[in-house]
């Protein structure tokens, strides 16, 4: 199934470019095992989409594949009209490709090194892939921070020292130190509590929306991926089942995964608060 995300129309200023993502027919294989297959999709620039499924639907794999972190077993991704393999296979091409897309995934314990302050972590982006020097690595994690309400003083606190939330945004602003044209979140809230992954959403889809970045939100919570985006994709075993507007498919769901996937919501959204 191929569906093709079109971007949203805001008279927001642009503080990126935005990047035009196409995959088509993409197939991940580990041996005998067929974790993606068929896959086709493209990503308009500033476009929100969610790709949600339960475990092993593919939809992790898709998110590392897109970030050049997995290369495909057959299929092709390209960027722009360039294929991302090619792109891939020199350092400054690789640099380029890490300026312009990032990612955010669960396990922010990898995400810093425990023996350095957050700062020097922020830093290294900054320098490497934004190209400043110390004191203006130093203005860009102050604006960062300042544009997405992080208390100033967590930047100079060791990881362990911080929360499991507020690890989760200072790895936001890590990836958006660089103004990437694309943010890519692989299971980025799942592991937070629902207060917090307000706070988290709401820092994700406000920067989407003001800079014109787009945003591939991969999940198994459909409630979540149905707050921050404009347009969702389903895998189930490996395949994209079901695709369109996030408001349509979750009205109109035709496929019996989707529909089981939205009853699931649904129920969660009725029982009563406390």
């Amino acid at each position: 199934m191929s569906t093709v995300i079109n971007a949203e129309g805001s008279g927001a200023a642009r503080s990126v470019t935005g990047v035009r993502i196409e995959a088509v027919a993409v197939r991940k294989s580990y041996g005998r095992k067929t974790a993606v297959q068929d896959v086709s999709f493209v990503l308009a620039p500033g476009e929100r989409v969610g790709i949600v499924g339960e475990s092993g639907s593919g939809k992790s794999t898709m998110a590392k594949i897109v970030t050049g972190l997995s290369r495909s077993t057959a299929g092709t991704i390209t960027v722009d009209g360039k294929e991302l393999n090619s792109l891939l296979s020199t350092q400054k091409g690789r640099l380029d490709y890490r300026r312009r897309v990032q990612l955010v995934a669960q396990d922010t314990t990898s995400t810093f090194d425990p023996r350095h302050r957050i700062r020097e972590s922020l830093r290294v982006p900054a320098q490497l892939l934004a190209g400043h020097d110390v004191r203006d690595a130093d203005v860009a994690i102050g604006e960062i921070t300042a544009e997405l309400g992080i208390d100033p003083a967590w930047v100079d606190r060791y990881p362990g020292e911080l929360s499991g939330g507020q690890r989760q945004r200072m790895s936001i602003a890590r990836a958006l130190i660089v103004r990437p044209d694309l943010l890519v979140c692989d299971e980025a809230v799942s592991a937070l509590d629902v207060s917090v992954q307000g706070v988290v959403l709401n820092l994700l889809r406000r920067y989407s929306v003001e800079h014109g970045a787009g945003l591939m939100f991969v999940s198994h919570g459909l409630p979540a991926t149905a707050f921050i985006t404009r347009e969702l994709v389903v895998m189930n075993e490996g395949r994209v089942v079901e695709s369109g507007r996030t408001l349509e498919v979750l009205e109109h769901a035709k496929h019996p995964y989707t529909q089981k996937l939205v009853g699931a919501y649904e129920a969660v959204e009725d029982v009563p608060a406390a």
